[in-house]
């Protein structure tokens, strides 16, 4: 069972950051989250607001936060947001394990949602081998279809990839990559950072990367390219180290960073400005 208590507040960065992937739309209660998935409750016990969360964020650091959709109604809710915050943008897209209601109704409006000027990424989508919520038929077609709708309105790609690792490259080879892809709370090895580095693909870590038993993805975030490193919380969930179990939020950025630094021997103020440069690269200006 998770911890309704919020975490503590961590020491504030002295450079500013972003935060590539949140799920605002969960932690605010948008979404009433199902006895089932007790961190989503615990977020939403807190009764913040997106003005709130914000806030929280920027006072350590945490200046820019990327909102994003697993499903058409969150996906609308994010890109009005994005539209009402300055210092939010969104992502659209439906869920590899919503792969099902992915009808071409649907994906048509996940595409006039791409195309406002807020919403800055198509995703996320891709494939999740864990769960069986969706048929890998679905899912595939899902997927291509999403890539598609990167390409056609030239937005960045925001990968979901659970177990599925092979799967996924192998999609993106076979349609055809959109300019510009993120592979989200990246889960692979170091062998997986090198494939990704050569097709040129971003990789954002989050909190497992500072989980004890995570010495194969802190060996996959040691070789990450400056160039093509992003950080994330995935809030509400996977939170960092010690707060497991408890509810996820921007404001815990800094300490992933830190751990990231370390693993990489970087500066954490150095670490910073490169990430923001690619935030600017994959989202754009802000």
């Amino acid at each position: 069972m998770s911890d309704t208590r919020l975490p503590a507040v961590p020491e504030p960065l002295a450079t500013e950051v972003f935060d590539s992937h949140c799920h605002l739309d969960i932690m605010v209660g948008h979404r009433q989250a199902s006895s089932g998935d007790p961190v989503a409750l615990a977020a939403q016990a807190a009764r913040a607001s997106v003005e709130e969360i914000a806030r929280q964020a920027r006072e350590v650091g945490v200046t820019r936060l990327v909102t994003v959709g697993y499903d058409l109604p969150s996906s609308r809710w994010n890109a009005e947001a994005a539209a009402a915050h300055p210092d939010v943008y969104a992502a659209v897209a439906i869920h590899p394990n919503e792969a099902h209601a992915a009808t071409p109704e649907v994906l048509a409006e996940i595409e006039e949602l791409a195309r406002l000027p807020h919403v800055r990424a198509v995703g996320e989508t891709g494939l999740d081998y864990y769960r069986d919520w969706a048929s890998k038929e679905d899912q595939h077609a899902s997927f291509r279809a999403h890539i598609e709708i990167a390409k056609r309105t030239g937005r960045a790609l925001v990968i979901h990839d659970r177990d599925a690792h092979d799967d996924v490259l192998a999609v993106l080879a076979d349609q055809g990559a959109p300019d510009v892809v993120v592979f989200h709370s990246f889960s692979g090895d170091a062998e997986l950072a090198k494939r990704c580095a050569r097709a040129g693909y971003f990789m954002s870590f989050s909190g497992p990367v500072t989980y004890k038993n995570a010495a194969g993805l802190r060996e996959a975030a040691a070789i990450v390219p400056d160039e093509l490193m992003l950080v994330e919380t995935d809030a509400p969930y996977l939170p960092p180290t010690p707060h497991r179990g408890k509810p996820n939020a921007p404001y815990l950025i800094p300490l992933t960073l830190r751990c990231l630094a370390e693993v990489r021997g970087a500066d954490p103020d150095a670490l910073a400005r490169v990430i923001s440069a690619n935030g600017e690269a994959v989202f754009g200006a802000w």
